[in-house]
Order: C-alpha cells, then sequence, then structure tokens
C-alpha cells in the first residue's frame, strides 16, 4: 500500500516472476522499505536500473570516522568532494593549502571564478580541462537537477574559458594525477592526487594530495603542515586563555 503496487505484483517481483520493475517502482519499494544507500544500490543492481543517489538539499555530515581518518595524515591535504565537486569538508593540511583562495565552496568555482586560480594552479590550462571533464563525469547523472543548473550557468556567466570547455563536452573522471601548484608561502611544487570513491557516501570522492619522499612537493606539504599546527595550537591556547578569563 504505501509503495502504491498491488500485493499480487509485489509478490510476483520477490518470488522472481516479474523482472523488469520500473525505476518509480523500485524506488517507491525503496522508501516503504526504508532501504539504506547500500541496500538501494543493491535493489536497483537486481532490477537493472541505474540508481541515482538524491543531492541532499543541505550539506549532510560526513561521518566523523572519515574526518578522523583525514586527519591522522598529517603530511597529506585531504578533502570530499560531492558529484558537483562542491567541497564538503576538507583536513586542516588542505585548509592551510586553499587558504589563498576566497572562498572554498566548489573545485570548479576556485579554478574558474577566483583570481586566485590561475596563480595557485601553475599549469592553469591543464587543471581547467580536467577540472571541467571531471564535472562532467561526476554530474552527468544530476543533469537535470537544480543545483548543477546553478552551478554551470554561474561558470558559464563568469568565465568564457569555463563555456568553452563545457561545450567540448569531454569526459574524464579523475583517479590519479599530478598538478603543479603554487602557493605564496611555499612557492611552486608537485604533488599527486589520488580520488576514493566513499561508500558511505555514495556519489562523493575523497580527494588525497601527497607529495613523493625527500621532494620538493614533501618539503613544501610539511612546510604548510607545520604551519596547520602551530596555527591551530595557538588557536587552542586562545581559547582556553579567554576561557580562563571568564
Amino acid at each position: 500500500m504505501l509503495a502504491g503496487v498491488s500485493v499480487d505484483y509485489y509478490t510476483r517481483l520477490e518470488q522472481g516472476r516479474e523482472t523488469n520493475p520500473s525505476a518509480q517502482v523500485t524506488d517507491a519499494l525503496a522508501h516503504a522499505l526504508d532501504l539504506d544507500v547500500h541496500e538501494r544500490r543493491y535493489a536497483y543492481g537486481l532490477a537493472q536500473i541505474v540508481w541515482v543517489p538524491e543531492l541532499a538539499e543541505t550539506e549532510q555530515p560526513v561521518d566523523t570516522a572519515l574526518t578522523r581518518l583525514m586527519d591522522s595524515w598529517p603530511g597529506a591535504a585531504c578533502f570530499v568532494l560531492d558529484p558537483l565537486l562542491d567541497i564538503v569538508a576538507m583536513n586542516q593540511l588542505a585548509t592551510t593549502l586553499f587558504r589563498p583562495f576566497t572562498a572554498t565552496r566548489n573545485l570548479v568555482e576556485m579554478v574558474f571564478l577566483d583570481p586566485e586560480g590561475r596563480t595557485f594552479y601553475a599549469d592553469w590550462g591543464r587543471a581547467a580541462t580536467g577540472c571541467v571533464a571531471n564535472l562532467r563525469a561526476s554530474s552527468g547523472l544530476y543533469a537535470d537537477t537544480a543545483r548543477r543548473h546553478e552551478l554551470v550557468d554561474q561558470l558559464s556567466t563568469g568565465s568564457t574559458a569555463f563555456a568553452e570547455l563545457w561545450a567540448a563536452h569531454d569526459v574524464e573522471p579523475k583517479t590519479h594525477d599530478q598538478k603543479a601548484l603554487r602557493h605564496p608561502d611555499v612557492g611552486e611544487f608537485t604533488i599527486a592526487f589520488d580520488a576514493l570513491e566513499v561508500s558511505a557516501l555514495p556519489g562523493h570522492q575523497l580527494v588525497v594530495y601527497r607529495a613523493e619522499p625527500a621532494s620538493a612537493g614533501e618539503r613544501a606539504l610539511r612546510t604548510l603542515s607545520e604551519a596547520s599546527t602551530s596555527s591551530a595550537q595557538d588557536g587552542r591556547v586562545a581559547g582556553g586563555a579567554s576561557h580562563r578569563g571568564t
């Protein structure tokens, strides 16, 4: 009754005598049975339907286990991206690394709309091309959502370069690559990055910026990590002093 299907149809479905349920029926049953994200993915797989996780209207909290994992890598800048490349979580080193940017809401906005983008990414053309191709790949299932339309319209209006690259329809999800970065505190250096799927947040990726041992990149990240640690400690001391004084 909750799913809006007949008992006979549901019985045939459970017994495997109804093998082609529609996406609407599968989704209705998933809601009625209160399936979690993993169960929904499995159910859609059984029905041979591509499952598109819903984009949350508001930012969803990242699991504390994942944030603790990110914080346990002091030499790596880690952040979590949603399917539209919105940054939903960062560790302290990533926050320090991206400090030159005015805002860190969305990675594509940082590349194309923030004036710092063309300086921060030493090979800006390569970074821009890869970023747009990655956005097409990761957000393709959300082509009809209001948030995607809003983001693409904003980027197309604000950046001719984005509009041209978007019109090329290149699709290339990023899983591993290298980037040349230029930071005002440590100069230019090269990092490797890996993008890993977050199973607890379908469509999200954990991005890890790291450097080869004994490289200029490792020295740069270590310097930024030490600066971020010192800043965090100063903040705690100041907060503690303020608390004691009240």
